[in-house]
This record gives structure tokens, C-alpha cells and sequence, in this order.
């Protein structure tokens, strides 16, 4: 089930509220929560659920005999992350190594291995990193041992952050699962948010993604670099209004339930540097690299060469985390890359120049390496490379490019545009403040927000309807 889906929209959200509202103790929420986001998980496949609940329970137990049997705490913990990246190995890095391996196996002579082809349970990787970050939190004594099963299971289950983020922390909801607010300010806040989110996702991303996924269809003969900027400039933009639209769906849904979620993107396109950047795209995901691996290895705390090294590894790690393909790790230590470059001395001849040029310069760098995020091959991501920069020129289709100069097509570039910066938020309270100090009613700001976000819903249900293009990215990693 996603969220963009009718299912989802008119009948599973509107009953789980009703039941919580339905529901005033905590306690009880928690448990309508938690069957809630299994009966939301299994829409799937019930096989998948059984996975998901084998990693609740591996994380209670564990966490329960970590603070139980102190001194053999730190066992306890290897023996729990092993289980837990096993898990997540096989079910979605079987199939790689196998590849990789016949690989190896036809170039040396010998025969394929065979095997039959591992099925990938959605939001695996966001699960199994919560769990963990829970074990390593109870390790290290920041947080205290959950008892109630049902709470951390609500916790690593709960479905507006279980298929695609934020990646929570424990500590972040600890307090939340035993006293929160369920009222109408946090239902309506949440309704809001969530509409928005909606609207980026199915107005704006999918819009976007039916060019993108044209021009990356296309071979390098037919493609010319004019093609390839338009097509990596809407993919950009689709994937952070998608992921971005899905996490704004997220903290609305966790807001109407009583919880706040942490904030995951901050207009990472107006980005100065690659460092800056990575501040701002998936920051509950750079968080957790941050604190349970580049400190652990020894962080900034260590000899610069050493430092360097820990900036690889995270960002090897940070794109083979995306998938199982070597695309996803040449994506990551492209960023890794320039983070070791600014690191190096960059950053300070960064800080001299003006702005446009470190902007241009983040943008040229984010774009190159998305292409290796969005081509299917290693081989199409490298022609694709070699287009944009006028290595390779295909024939220009006048007709392509007719149909995506369409008025409609323009303008919901332009607003993507426009949303990937600040000016929007800037503008609404620009317009907040003026009705506040022209005394305009609340009544008023309310009733003309209602008619917009209804008027949303309406556009966003109509496209539904006609089954336009909808699934998120992140579902699959």
C-alpha cells in the first residue's frame, strides 16, 4: 500500500483515525498503531510481515538482554547487528553477489551457479537501521530498554515512516509513545502537511517522471545533449519532490497521530557545496551514517589521512545502502569523492569565489551523479555521461522536444523549480504576517486554506482515477 494510492486516501487513513480518536489512552493507540502498520505492511505479502515482526523480535530480545547482562553487552550487540545485516544482506544483496559471481565464474572458465531469485521485502533497509540504531542506543545507555513489545514494535513498524523514512531515532519518540496529543490543531496541522506532500508527489514528481523516463529510455544515438540536460534536470527534480513530497506525507501522518517527526530535507538544490548538500538531502539518513559508522571508525578524531579513508567507506556504504548495484556505489563515492576533495582544500578556495559558482558547481556535480542513480546499466549511465557533455550527439527529435514545450509541461517544471527553494515558505509567511497585522480573521485564513487543500485532493484523486504513473523511488531500497 502507498500513501498516493486510493485505498490508502478514502478508506485505510480515514479508519485508523477514527479509531484513535475512538481510543483516547496512549496505550491503546499504540496497540491500533502497531496492527495498523502490520496490516499496512502486509498489503505487500504476508511473507514480508513475518520478516518485519522476526526483526521486532530480534531487536526486543537483544535489547533485553543487552541491559540485562552488561558485561556481555558488547557481544550481545555484534551477534544482534550480524543478524541484522545478514537479514538485510541476503534479502537484498543475495542476488548481486550471485551476479557478480558468475561474473567471475564465466570469465575464469568454470560454470554458472544457479540459484533461485530473493524477493526484496520493501523499506528493509529503514527497519533494520532503526533496530539497530535502537540496540546501539540501549548499548550505549542514551536510551532506556523498552519492556512493552508493543511500543517497539510500534516504533519500528509504525507506517508513515516504514517503507521509505525518515530513519527515527528511539529517543526521538521515546517520550511520544507514552504521552502525546491527539487533537484537532495537530489533526488539521498534519492533514495540511500530508496534502502537501501529496501534491509534490502525484502534481509535481510524477509529472516529471514521465519525461525523465523517456529520455533515459532513449539510446545514446537517439539522445542529444540538449535531451540529456532536460531529462537529468527533471529526474532531479521528480526524485526530491517524490522523496521529499513522501516524507512531508510522513511527518503529516505522525503529526494527526500526535508525533513529531524529524524534518529530512532542507532545499538541498541551493546547496553552496557537496558538504552543504549532504546537510541538507535525507538528513535523518546522513545522521545515522554519521553517529552508528563515521564515528565509530574514528570520525574527525583521527590522522587526515584516516579521516579521508572514513569518508570512502561511509559513502561506499551510503550507496550500496540504496541498492544492490554498482551504480548506486559509484553514486556514492562520487559524492564521497568530492567531499574528500572539498575536505582536502576546496572548501576554502569555495568560500572566496560568490555564490552562482558554488552553486553551479554543487548542481553540475549532484546532476552527473544522479545519472548514475537513475540508469538501469553502468554502460547506459556512461554514454549518458559522455551526452551530457557533448562526447556523444544523437539526432535531435523536434517532435520530443514540441511535446514537452507544452504550457502544462512548462509550468510544472517551473513550479518544481521554484519549490526546490525557499520561496514558497518565504512567501506564506510574508503572507501570514500581513494577515496578522491586518487583522484578518482566523476564520477566514482557515477557510480559504480548506478550499485549497480540498481543491488539491480533488486534482490529485482525478489523477488517481485515470491510473497516472505513481509508484515513490525509495519504496525499492
Amino acid at each position: 500500500m502507498i500513501f498516493s494510492s486510493l485505498v490508502f486516501l478514502y478508506i485505510f487513513l480515514p479508519a485508523v483515525l477514527v479509531l484513535l480518536a475512538l481510543c483516547w489512552k496512549s496505550s491503546y493507540q499504540n496497540l491500533i498503531l502497531f496492527l495498523a502498520s502490520l496490516v499496512f505492511y502486509a498489503w505487500g505479502g504476508i511473507s514480508f510481515t513475518m520478516i518485519l515482526i522476526g526483526s521486532i523480535l530480534l531487536n526486543y530480545v537483544a535489547g533485553l538482554i543487552i541491559d540485562k547482562y552488561p558485561k556481555s553487552s558488547k557481544i550481545t550487540l555484534t551477534i544482534a547487528i550480524v543478524l541484522n545485516l545478514g537479514m538485510l544482506g541476503y534479502f537484498k544483496y543475495a542476488n548481486f553477489f550471485v551476479d557478480n559471481l558468475n561474473v567471475l565464474t564465466t570469465l575464469f572458465g568454470f560454470s554458472s551457479i544457479t540459484v533461485s531469485k530473493v524477493i526484496l521485502p520493501i523499506g528493509i533497509s529503514f527497519f533494520t537501521f532503526q533496530g539497530i540504531s535502537y540496540l546501539a542506543d540501549v548499548y550505549r545507555k542514551t536510551v532506556t530498554v523498552q519492556r512493552n513489545p508493543i511500543i517497539l514494535g510500534t516504533y519500528i513498524a509504525l507506517f508513515p515512516q516504514l517503507i521509505a523514512g525518515p530513519i527515527i531515532r528511539y529517543n526521538t519518540l521515546e517520550s511520544q509513545f507514552l504521552k502525546r496529543q491527539f487533537c484537532w490543531e495537530n489533526l488539521f496541522s498534519g492533514i495540511k502537511r500530508f496534502i502537501f506532500g501529496l501534491a509534490r508527489k502525484v502534481l509535481i514528481a510524477n509529472q516529471l517522471a514521465v519525461i525523465a523516463d523517456e529520455m533515459f529510455a532513449r539510446s545514446s544515438s537517439d539522445l542529444t545533449p540538449l535531451m540529456a540536460w532536460i531529462g537529468i534536470v527533471c529526474y532531479a527534480l521528480q526524485i526530491y519532490h517524490d522523496f521529499a513530497g513522501y516524507s512531508d506525507m510522513a511527518i503529516g501522518l505522525g503529526k494527526m497521530f500526535g508525533f513529531d517527526f524529524p524534518e529530512n530535507f532542507n532545499f538541498p538544490y541551493i546547496a553552496q557545496s557537496i558538504q552543504d548538500f549532504w546537510r541538507r538531502w535525507h538528513i535523518t539518513l546522513s545522521a545515522w551514517f554519521k553517529d552508528y559508522l563515521y564515528i565509530p571508525l574514528g570520525g574527525n578524531r583521527c590522522s587526515r589521512r584516516r579521516l579521508l579513508l572514513n569518508l570512502y567507506i561511509v559513502f561506499f556504504c551510503t550507496g550500496l545502502w540504496h541498492g544492490a548495484s554498482w551504480n548506486f556505489v559509484i553514486w556514492g563515492l562520487l559524492h564521497g569523492t568530492f567531499l574528500v576533495i572539498e575536505r582536502i582544500g576546496l572548501n576554502k578556495t569555495l568560500t572566496k569565489i560568490a555564490s552562482p559558482p558554488r552553486h553551479l558547481y554543487t548542481l553540475i556535480i549532484v546532476l552527473v551523479a544522479w545519472v548514475f542513480f537513475r540508469a538501469d546499466t553502468l554502460p547506459t549511465a556512461f554514454d549518458y555521461v559522455k551526452t551530457l557533455f557533448f562526447i556523444n550527439r544523437g539526432t535531435l527529435d523536434n517532435a520530443l522536444l514540441i511535446k514537452y514545450v507544452a504550457p502544462s509541461t512548462i509550468s510544472i517544471f517551473v513550479i518544481a523549480i521554484l519549490g526546490s527553494t525557499p520561496l514558497f515558505s518565504r512567501l506564506w509567511q510574508s503572507v501570514s504576517a500581513w494577515n496578522k497585522k491586518r487583522s484578518v480573521t482566523m476564520t477566514l485564513q482557515y477557510s480559504v486554506l480548506c478550499l485549497a487543500l480540498i481543491g488539491v485532493m480533488v486534482a490529485v484523486t482525478c489523477l488517481l482515477c485515470v491510473g497516472s504513473y505513481n509508484p515513490f523511488i525509495y519504496y525499492r531500497f
